[in-house]
């Protein structure tokens, strides 16, 4: 019994290891062209902003104000992404999918970490930006590869 739950509660480690490192790894990953700045102007997008911002803010109501734009970017593009008309038939990537509870699990540790530490609530902040910005980047992939650019 005993050695059954450490079997799981490593695998279970194990997994949060390597779900952590995936989402950080696909989130570093440098595409051919960079669209994000492009579809971020083209939208009205602020994740831009808000990463250039969060570095600078020291009160947590400022964090919350850049959060809540963070996630209206997010729910536009996601949006933007389910709609677009070269999108897979099957629904999300893997890696879209993957960075979605990422960004769900960040959003959880910012609301966390912004009453007890305010270095780990920017870091919460900037890599739901990183993963807005990703989005913002596959959409912009998306459109000129349905526009045959």
């Amino acid at each position: 019994m005993i050695a059954s739950l450490f079997i799981i509660g490593f695998s279970l480690i194990l997994f949060l290891y390597w779900f952590r490192y995936t989402c950080l790894l696909v989130l570093s990953a440098k595409p051919a062209r960079d669209y994000t700045k492009q579809v971020a102007a083209a939208n009205q997008l602020s994740f831009v902003e808000v990463e250039d911002q969060i570095a600078e803010v020291s009160v947590t109501d400022h964090l919350d104000n850049l959060s809540k734009s963070l996630d209206r970017d997010y729910r536009l593009l996601t949006c933007l992404m389910r709609h677009a008309a070269g999108f897979q038939l099957g629904g999300y990537d893997l890696e879209h999918r993957m960075l979605m509870i990422d960004f769900a699990v960040m959003r959880g540790w910012y609301a966390l970490a912004k009453k007890f530490s305010m270095p780990q609530a920017r870091s919460a902040l900037r890599e739901m930006a990183t993963i807005v910005g990703h989005f913002a980047n596959a959409t912009g992939e998306r459109g000129a590869a349905t526009a045959g650019v």
